[in-house]
């Protein structure tokens, strides 16, 4: 029986095989085309035709010395590739010569998304920022890939949580690039399919929670009803959209650093009743603080009076006067007091 499992390979970054210092090269180079050039010239003034097409010939050809020159800064890289085969990754600041036949190669490299340290791109573009870029020239053929920390803002989204409420929610991610060749090889474009991850992976942990503490739900999976929500459990729901999207992209050669949760609020369709139903339920909390304050408060005068055996009141006077301080002590405006100066019966 054939086996029908297909085995995936992934491309391993490597570096460079043969890497030369650049300022040599090029100022040899330049020795050369100008002792040419004169010697063309020379040669052609004195007849020598031959010879002198020879040195030009010569001189053009040492042009082809030039784009195996590459200038990296820190923490930045290149890929390259030689007639479409992977040569090697070429990373660290300075100034270098390579084989002049190799390419730089970076799909992304004419993407740009809402975020930091990402500013090449080949036109102007309309990606989840929806503001133009416009573009110099000198940034169209910029193919190098940094390696430092990025910050990715994605587009608000909206999502229902667990109780099916409609919440808008955004995510900044903290991401590098930690393998250049699985970045540009295993994905068509490593900065949009990490934008895509963060979208799915924060609508797979988001509808696992509550916008607020809700009895009964079970966030984490377990079973066990818990107090998780996304307004009070925001580290957590950070940690777990993190986790997640490392795992999406880890195929990618990506590095997913730190997730902050950026923006959270109802979406404005329900936002005032939401509003309103928090308004309600804090003042229902305020009276029932208020009145069992209230009742404590006449227990403890009913109490001292029946100590201190100041007046004796029997049950009709008691039910009176706690009437008389529960309406002082709940009511919600300043009681207007009565006051008797004959007897109280």
């Amino acid at each position: 029986m054939e086996d029908s499992s297909v085995k995936v390979t992934q491309t391993q970054e490597k570096p460079v095989g043969r890497v030369r210092p650049g300022v040599p090269i090029l100022l040899g180079v330049l020795v050369l085309q100008v002792l040419l050039l004169v010697a063309g010239i020379n040669l052609a003034i004195h007849a020598h035709d031959i010879l002198a097409v020879l040195a030009f010939i010569l001189l053009a050809l040492l042009f082809i010395v030039y784009p195996g020159l590459k200038s990296l800064k820190p923490q930045e890289a290149t890929v390259l590739t030689l007639f479409g085969d992977y040569y090697g990754t070429l990373k660290g600041p300075g100034f270098f010569h390579v084989n002049p036949f190799c390419t730089a190669y970076n799909p992304a490299a004419t993407t740009k998304l809402g975020q930091s340290g990402d500013v090449s791109a080949s036109k102007t573009l309309n990606l989840q920022t929806n503001s133009e870029v416009n573009l110099s020239s000198a940034q169209l053929s910029d193919k190098k890939i940094p390696l430092k920390l990025l910050t990715l803002n994605n587009n608000r989204q909206k999502i229902n949580d667990v109780l099916g409420n409609p919440v808008e929610i955004g995510i900044a991610v903290i991401w590098r690039v930690v393998d250049t060749a699985k970045a540009v090889f295993e994905v068509e474009n490593y900065k949009e399919f990490l934008s895509l991850q963060c979208d799915s992976a924060l609508r797979n942990v988001v509808r696992n929670y509550p916008y607020d503490v809700t009895p009964g739900i079970d966030t984490t999976g377990d079973g066990i009803a818990d107090e998780g929500s996304l307004r009070g459990s925001s580290e957590t729901v950070a940690r777990r959209i993190r986790d997640e999207i490392q795992e999406k992209v880890q195929v990618a050669g990506l590095e997913v650093v730190d997730a902050r949760i950026t923006y959270l609020a109802y979406a404005p369709e329900i936002a005032s009743t939401m509003l309103r139903r928090q308004q309600a339920s804090a003042i229902i909390d305020a009276r029932a603080m208020i009145v069992d304050g209230a009742v404590s408060m006449v227990e403890m005068a009913l109490k001292q009076l029946e100590e201190s055996q100041v007046i004796d009141l029997d049950e009709e006077r008691k039910a009176a006067m706690v009437s008389n301080l529960l309406v002082v002590l709940c009511g919600s405006q300043d009681a207007q007091p009565v006051i008797n100066s004959g007897s109280i019966y």
